[in-house]
């Protein structure tokens, strides 16, 4: 389901055998309140067949930790893990995917965030429907996050005018990212999802030193051109030492709403490439479908427009094997340990 061994993004807490049954708690390291029958039902039968007990009472519960960052940067206060989903190229659809993948994340379970980092061309307050709103202060030097959907949202399009241009240079760009990140009042996050300009050039420089990254995520297209600029991306990223979780293929099958007719209208195999020559998980494949856009346009994205249909649900699909890629990464144990002070013995 999550594209990972269960040992890897799981613990196994308070065994006990009693009348030949096995008592468990299993603590999940990812998101899946939705799946957690079809986990049960996974467990129970390797209790059958490899343990060869019955299964008693087995209890799962979630708990999300704080995963390993770029060497010398601190966490940001109120948030466990930052993801960035970054395209390398426009007009892929990364702003809906990260819109959509934070709220099927929230929908699962988890405190999520979003940060819109693209500071020219900010989509989320519409996509969101926070247009309007204007985020409150109350010590004049911080700011709290807006509300939308279950999520905590911030972006450069509720401080300013929606027609008013950023003409901006490098480092006024960068600067505004790093406060908008920092100067936030994010309250316990688990995941801060961090929608990417695209390009490989001065905001994704200052994610990947001066903000702890602890993943990401490439989206694109099948078609080439749109490939040839995510390969740059996800390199950037591992040049840069942050892990790649995955690849997701947006607007990758259009079916007919008249006639049913399935084509691929951009092309076919193109991140199936980028996960073969890179040897990273492709986390989904996402239908091109009129109603995505329609809903991202009123603000009411699809997972919580319509959260029963096949495009909601391959969106938690994607947020389970992104949330479990990230749980399969090493976990900071920086906050176990002191400020540790050398002193000179006399």
């Amino acid at each position: 389901m999550a594209g990972q061994p269960l040992g890897k993004i799981a613990k196994v807490r308070d065994v006990a055998v009693a009348d030949g049954a096995l008592n468990a708690r299993i603590e999940l390291g990812f998101p899946c309140a939705s799946a957690h029958e079809a986990i049960l039902a996974e467990i129970n039968s390797a209790i059958r067949e490899e343990a060869r007990l019955k299964p008693g009472e087995i209890e799962l519960t979630m708990r999300i930790a704080r995963h390993a960052v770029q060497r010398n940067l601190k966490p940001i206060a109120g948030v466990k893990n930052i993801i960035a989903v970054a395209s390398g190229k426009g007009g892929v659809g990364k702003s809906t995917v990260s819109a959509n993948l934070a709220l099927a994340l929230s929908a699962e379970g988890a405190s999520v965030g979003v940060l819109d980092a693209d500071i020219y061309g900010p989509s989320q307050p519409q996509m969101l429907g926070t247009v309007g709103q204007v985020p409150d202060s109350k010590d004049g030097k911080t700011m709290m996050p807006l509300r939308a959907h279950g999520l905590q949202v911030m972006s450069m399009g509720a401080l300013i005018e929606a027609d008013q241009p950023m003409v901006w240079r490098g480092p006024m760009v960068t600067s505004a990212l790093n406060q908008l990140a920092t100067q936030t009042n994010w309250e316990d996050l688990d995941y801060l999802i961090v929608d990417m300009p695209p390009g490989t050039g001065d905001i994704q420089l200052t994610l990947s030193q001066q903000i702890p990254v602890a993943g990401s995520v490439i989206v694109t297209t099948p078609q080439n051109i749109a490939t040839l600029d995510a390969r740059k991306g996800l390199a950037m990223f591992r040049k840069v030492a942050i892990p790649v979780l995955g690849v997701i293929e947006n607007m990758a099958t259009h079916i007919c709403s008249n006639c049913g007719h399935e084509d691929d209208i951009f092309g076919s195999g193109g991140a199936s490439k980028i996960v073969d020559d890179f040897d990273v998980p492709l986390l989904g494949r996402l239908p091109l479908d009129s109603r995505i856009r329609e809903q991202t346009d009123s603000g009411n994205p699809t997972v919580v427009a319509e959260p029963d249909s096949g495009i909601a649900q391959a969106y938690r699909e994607a947020a389970w094997r992104l949330s479990a890629a990230l749980a399969a990464e090493p976990v900071d144990h920086s906050a176990k340990f002191g400020n540790i002070v050398v002193e000179e013995r006399k």
